[in-house]
């Protein structure tokens, strides 16, 4: 098993994102989100999303988690996320605006 790039895949919203997103099938996103924070500041971190669903198999688990950190240091992501359900991600930009 190997963990592929798929390239030039851009998302307009996190909807859509949301929506490609499978259910049983880890995947690690790279987030470069614009969004103003309270202090009317815009901000436009770039993340890592570690998208690992309760029902992939137990290796793949091992696979996305040992790799996790090398991806990270990789695409130079300032901070990772974790999230186990696709409807996680509504919540990212309250994450992301909770940091300043």
């Amino acid at each position: 098993m190997e963990i592929k790039q798929a390239d030039d895949e851009v998302y307009k919203n996190m909807q859509e994102l949301s929506d490609e997103l499978p259910d049983n099938s880890p995947r690690y996103v790279l987030l470069s989100y614009p969004l103003t924070l309270a202090s009317g500041r815009l901000s436009v971190p770039y993340v890592m999303i570690n998208y690992l669903p309760p029902t992939c198999s137990s290796e793949m688990r091992m696979l996305y988690a040992g790799a996790k950190e090398l991806m990270r240091n990789q695409a130079e992501a300032g901070r990772i996320i974790e999230i186990d359900s696709a409807e996680d991600l509504e919540e990212i930009e309250e994450k992301l605006k909770g940091e300043e």
